[in-house]
This record gives structure tokens, sequence and C-alpha cells, in this order.
């Protein structure tokens, strides 16, 4: 699988669970009854946000060194109550990493 693939859905999946947060936070959406969909979307962010970072072992895209600090936000993120400031500013902490791992790896 070419790395620019999973860069694209990493940051697809991030952008995806951000906007819900923020239709969430906003009282847009409900997901009282279905919390595990924003759960969901974190897990596969981390998972797909590990499986381009990967890529640095395993091609020649040097595109994974952009991404991984993001891996910091990820990780703390599950530690932070959603009801806070804090959560949404750890969250978007992540952006900027995504955002250049993207463009690095489509280049």
């Amino acid at each position: 699988m070419e790395p620019a693939v999973l860069f694209t859905a990493a940051a697809a999946s991030y952008t995806a669970n951000c906007a819900l947060g923020a239709a969430v936070a906003a009282r847009v959406v409900a997901t009282a009854d279905v919390r595990w969909v924003h759960h969901a979307l974190y897990t596969a962010t981390s998972v797909l946000t590990g499986l381009a970072v990967s890529s640095l072992l395993w091609s020649q895209s040097r595109a994974g060194w952009w991404l991984l600090p993001a891996a910091v936000p990820l990780a703390m993120i599950p530690r932070v109550s959603a009801r806070t400031h804090r959560h949404r500013l750890i969250a978007l902490s992540a952006a900027p990493f995504f955002a250049a791992g993207l463009i690095r790896a489509w280049r």
C-alpha cells in the first residue's frame, strides 16, 4: 500500500473525529446513545496514524517523521475529560502534524 493513502486515511479519520466532537460540543449532534461512534473514530484514527507512521520502516517515504509527534496528543486525549476545554485543545494540537504529514506524503 502506498504511504500517501494511509496518511490520507489517517487525516480523514482525524478530521471526522474532530468534526463529530465539535458538533457534539456545539449541541448540533447528540451522541448520548451512540458514544461508541466517537470512540470508534478515535480508535480508527490511532490505528491509521500508527500504520502511516510505520511507513518509515517499509517505504522510502519520510512523511512519518512529520506525523509522529501526533502520537503525543493522541495518547493524552483519553485521559482528559471530554467535557473540558483542555480536551479540545489537546485534540486540536495534533492538527498541524496531520497536515504536515499529509502534505509530505503526497510530495
